[in-house]
């Protein structure tokens, strides 16, 4: 008799977790069973902007493996179902059908709790009138892209984070006059100092993006059960007959407390290296888990599907009997508004002062490319390194187009713990089309190692 997998989630790390699980064990020594709670498993959240903006015409097209292409590998799926309750006691999961609301239940010997995040729709009145979406499920784009099909003129984004930004961009390809607006003093506050933000802000403004900062939105009104108004503190109100909130995710974690599961400091489900929860059996990984960031050395709580495929990795590894651990994180990231690139890395100058560092932060201006290169593109580089020892703590990319993949080399740098002097010593490729002679990254290293000593 096998042992059963159950799998709650049928997306990046849940799905990553059981394709290699099967790997390492055949069909007649490992049955597994995913349940996931939308239309799609593993998909591209990712991609949602694109296909509501239009670059992504087929929405299969984010959709990486279909149930029944799993069903070849000998791994189960079934969509429209969601795992209701959890006995960790009894090795028991109750798994409802959203299309017929029965309850069956399922016994496990191994499960892996991919439950991911679920997006945050605050208390606002109007929250539930229709033409109010979130952008978080693949369902959500195609709902909002049937919006904007329908003759959608006037939209707002409330937030100001990446996909707050990349479905603003979307909606403004499409011909939406859009507005986003945030209650935070900048754009992508959470990842980009302000001095970084704000350079992101006025580009958007000056594409035709409207952005107001540090302004809260009070109520959304409708006419006929359908948005038609933002109405924010003082009077200001926005035209909208489609509203997207983008305010962030979080963990989605309540059947894990309820069952008994232990939480980390996050909030998010406590993992060991080998992505093991605190239960004997039980695996997390990906939105829901908690993950050690590389420089600060503290339990973070990162939703990135870079880091839900590698965590659902190692999870599938051990469950699979052989052995594997998850080496951390650094927060990497990159998102384009129209033709503006925006990159980082690692700490920015508030977690840093969080982790109790000392640092010093310096910024150079250049270009992606020589000078004198017909395409060249201006771009402001970042760069955070800890007072006295040089070690770098963060980066961060502001530019036009080829500015936003430099990210990687100072990823690469800060994964290997160097020193901007160390940094500003790499030899890095050049030609006038890609680089200045002297590339930005290793001046602002420069800069960073005399200001830092």
């Amino acid at each position: 008799m096998p042992e059963r997998l159950i799998v709650i989630g049928g997306d990046a790390a849940g799905m990553s977790a059981a394709s290699q699980a099967r790997r390492q064990r055949p069909a007649n020594d490992l049955e597994i069973l995913a349940f996931e709670r939308s239309s799609w498993v593993s998909y591209s959240a990712c991609g949602e902007p694109y296909y509501v903006g239009g670059y992504v015409t087929d929405l299969t097209q984010l959709q990486a493996r279909t149930p029944a292409e799993f069903a070849a590998r000998d791994i189960t799926v079934q969509t429209r179902h969601e795992a209701v309750a959890l006995d960790i006691q009894a090795g028991r999961v109750t798994v409802r059908n959203l299309e017929t609301g029965k309850d069956t239940i399922f016994g496990y010997d191994l499960l892996m709790y991919a439950t991911g995040s679920s997006a945050f729709v605050p208390p606002i009145a109007g929250r539930d009138l229709a033409g109010v979406h979130v952008l978080h499920t693949l369902d959500d784009a195609q709902a909002v892209r049937h919006r904007v099909a329908a003759g959608a003129q006037h939209a707002v984004v409330v937030g100001g984070g990446y996909i707050s930004l990349e479905v603003a961009e979307a909606l403004h390809q499409q011909g939406v006059k859009t507005r986003v607006v945030t209650a935070a003093p900048a754009v992508l506050e959470r990842t980009l100092d302000p001095d970084m933000g704000t350079l992101v802000t006025e580009r958007m403004r000056a594409i035709g993006i409207e952005v107001f900062s540090g302004v809260e939105v009070h109520s959304l009104e409708g006419v006929e059960g359908h948005v038609r108004r933002v109405d924010c503190p003082g009077g200001m109100c926005f035209e909208a007959d489609v509203v997207v909130l983008g305010l962030g995710t979080r963990p989605e974690v309540q059947l894990a407390k309820e069952a008994g599961i232990p939480l980390g400091e996050t909030g998010a489900v406590a993992v060991n290296p080998r992505q093991q929860t605190q239960v004997a059996g039980i695996w997390a990984a990906g939105d829901c888990s908690e993950a050690l960031h590389r420089v600060s050395q503290r339990a973070v709580n990162i939703h990135l599907g870079t880091i839900a495929n590698k965590q659902g990795r190692v999870a599938g590894i051990n469950i699979g009997g052989d052995y594997a651990t998850f080496p951390g994180v650094l927060g990497t990231a990159i998102t384009k508004v129209c033709d503006l690139e925006i990159a980082c890395t690692g700490l920015t100058e508030a977690e840093a002062t969080r982790a109790g560092l000392a640092y010093h932060a310096a910024t150079v201006d250049s270009t992606t490319t020589a000078g004198y290169w017909p395409d060249a593109e201006d771009m402001r580089l970042k760069i955070i390194a800890e007072r006295g020892s040089g070690r770098l703590l963060g980066a961060q990319i502001v530019g036009g187009q080829g500015a936003g993949k430099r990210i990687d080399v100072l990823a690469t740098a800060l994964w290997n713990h160097m020193r901007v002097d160390e940094l500003m010593q790499l030899d890095l490729a050049y030609a006038p089309p890609f680089a200045p002679v002297w590339e930005p990254v290793l001046i602002a290293a420069r800069k960073a190692w005399e200001t830092s000593q």
